[in-house]
């Protein structure tokens, strides 16, 4: 894919330097690229992108990607001095691959429209390793128009992309996904609690569970390869990452006047785990805290 449009790419953590990798090398165009973090910048210069050294720098680009590790950061570089906000103009479009608050993300969808820019919300699920490959999944909230502009470039680091309706409904659908995989892995660390203190190990707890109707993505993803692995590696999500997106879920559920009673539980769980240190951990470490409370009792 190549084309006349110069890309931006701010935030180059662990899930935006592997997908601006893909948009430099399978584009073909000019990506500018910024982090307060110096060595991922060095490592996409290698590859073909530019050091745009600011914000202010990469928000001459026609289309600017934002990743970012919350709606407090993405804030920040919209509406500061010489933010994307102010140097916004009609005919760009900003695209936040970040996951994002609800209200914050519609807020400044209406900012930019109002400087003549677009808007899109593309928060990315999967992991850092399907960041890599190119394999991510993306929830988009834009206008038909503005979704047909970006979906190409999308799948450039994607391999699943879709249009789940106007601005703000990538992160409904973004939020809610990660909801309900803390409700179910919450399900499985106090199923291997009880399982191991009934004298059934993690392993064949779940490989039983595997074959039937209990089966789950997160049975085999977070389940095996974290819970029953007790693998908790740090920058992969962490605790407190995952903590955020249950804060969002729990804003709209109070916004919806919906009492959100396993999310909550969740978010309490994980409060628990970043209290007692593992906030830098990947999040099914919450199995311990489970773990933790029965031998308190």
């Amino acid at each position: 894919m190549t084309g006349s449009s110069t890309f931006g790419f701010i935030g180059l953590g662990v899930m935006g330097e592997p997908m601006c990798r893909h948009l430099v090398q399978k584009t073909g165009s000019k990506v500018l690229v910024h982090d307060l973090n110096a060595e991922p910048v060095a490592r996409l210069v290698q590859a073909g992108a530019v050091d745009a050294g600011s914000v202010a720098a990469v928000a001459k680009a026609d289309i600017v990607f934002i990743s970012m590790p919350s709606g407090a950061h993405l804030k920040k570089i919209c509406e500061m001095p010489g933010g994307l906000l102010e140097l916004a103009r009609a005919g760009q479009t900003i695209v936040d691959l970040s996951t994002s608050p609800l209200k914050l993300t519609r807020e400044l969808a209406a900012a930019f429209a109002a400087k003549g820019s677009d808007y899109a919300d593309a928060p990315v699920a999967r992991t850092r390793a399907a960041a890599e490959a190119g394999t991510l999944a993306i929830s988009v909230g834009a206008t038909k128009d503005v979704f047909a502009r970006i979906e190409p470039l999308l799948r450039c680091f994607a391999s699943e992309v879709t249009h789940c309706g106007d601005v703000g409904s990538g992160q409904v659908v973004k939020i809610l996904n990660n909801m309900v995989v803390v409700g179910t892995v919450t399900a499985l660390c106090e199923a291997a609690a009880i399982a191991e203190s009934a004298g059934v190990s993690t392993q064949t707890l779940f490989d039983a569970l595997s074959k039937g109707s209990a089966d789950s993505f997160a049975l085999r993803n977070h389940g095996y390869k974290a819970v029953a692995a007790r693998e908790f590696p740090e920058r992969v999500f962490s605790t407190d990452y995952m903590h955020k997106d249950i804060s969002y879920a729990l804003d709209m559920a109070r916004d919806a006047g919906i009492e959100a009673r396993e999310a909550a539980l969740g978010a309490s769980l994980l409060t628990e785990a970043s209290q007692a240190g593992f906030g830098a951990n990947y999040w099914p470490v919450i199995v311990k805290v489970i773990e933790g409370s029965s031998k308190k009792s």
